[in-house]
């Protein structure tokens, strides 16, 4: 039987970014140097395979700090940590290594900043992720308020309208949240942005790349994790651009066929936590069912680094 034609476009950038790949390597560096069991408070990134490929190193996932003994190496997710950990790792004498991703970093000094300035925080995010109660948990209770739609500015009570500064989760819509800043200057006109956008330049990137597919495309796929802020934010992003049928699977098992029966053209991408071999694995499976033809839609190159902590860089005394 000869298989249908399909048109793969795939999505370039996608998958990790500098962020998620320091973090990585943070896990692996730290089971090379100290040995296992090598705990990790939160999962190192959002992605499931990458968790389980290190949970086998020997890295084991743990909520809170109080599930860790204090004799083994503590690692903090690359999403941030409120103050309050450290500080309580560093009471209990733990060795601990911080993984937040050095925008996110970015993010929590600017907060800072702004408080030390005598300034009340506004800050755009998803409450109960992660990165947000992180850089929340940077400032003492009380001075960030949180906003996650344009409905919420209109709600914000500040102790002086005249001393506020906003910040962002750095894995949200870039056209959302520009629609939330504009209502947060409309309401509060003396309000102090970043001076550089906070929404990192891996999610930025990864939107843009979908936002060029989805003309071409019957049906968008985003490989990603469900708990993936900036995963579904690609879905939506999508959707918004005139996908019909946008979907997010973790893994190649996870397509709906069905939903996707004849049709012509798919987009393909990846979340920044998310691996090429998934990717990869996702291109096989559509070459099992249809002739495929791929095609690369191109919008950025990326070329950001960040280096490990320096203790991982020394050798083990």
């Amino acid at each position: 039987m000869t298989k249908p034609a399909l048109t793969l476009y795939l999505a370039a950038p996608r998958g990790f970014c500098a962020g998620v790949d320091r973090a990585i390597k943070i896990v692996e560096l730290a089971i090379e140097k100290w040995g296992a069991p090598v705990y990790v408070r939160h999962e190192i990134v959002h992605n499931k395979f990458v968790v389980d490929g290190l949970r086998e190193l020997g890295a084991v996932f743990v909520e809170e700090l109080d599930d860790c003994p204090d004799d083994r190496p503590v690692i903090f997710s690359a999403h941030g940590v409120p103050k309050a950990v450290p500080a309580e790792a560093a009471k209990r004498e733990m060795l601990f290594v911080d993984a937040t991703c050095p925008l996110v970093s970015k993010v929590h000094l600017e907060a800072e900043r702004h408080h030390a300035n005598g300034l009340q925080m506004v800050m755009i995010g998803h409450e109960g992720h992660p990165e947000t109660v992180g850089t929340m948990g940077q400032l003492p209770e009380g001075e960030v308020i949180l906003v996650e739609t344009v409905e919420d500015v209109a709600g914000v009570e500040p102790r002086d309208p005249d001393k506020l500064a906003f910040i962002t989760q750095t894995t949200l819509s870039v056209d959302d949240t520009a629609g939330i800043v504009q209502a947060l200057q409309t309401r509060f006109p003396s309000i102090v942005g970043p001076h550089k956008e906070d929404i990192c330049y891996a999610t930025t990137n990864r939107q843009e790349a979908v936002k060029a597919v989805a003309p071409k495309i019957d049906a968008l796929l985003v490989i990603g994790a469900p708990n993936s802020s900036n995963s579904k934010r690609l879905v939506e992003v999508g959707r918004t651009a005139g996908c019909g049928y946008a979907q997010l699977v973790q893994r190649a098992a996870e397509i709906d066929w069905r939903a996707l029966d004849g049709i012509g053209s798919v987009g393909l991408t990846a979340g920044a936590s998310a691996p090429e071999v998934l990717v990869n694995e996702v291109i096989d499976a559509f070459r099992d069912r249809y002739d495929v033809t791929v095609e690369l839609v191109e919008t950025a190159k990326e070329r950001v680094e960040f280096k490990v902590p320096r203790v991982l860089r020394e050798p083990a005394a």
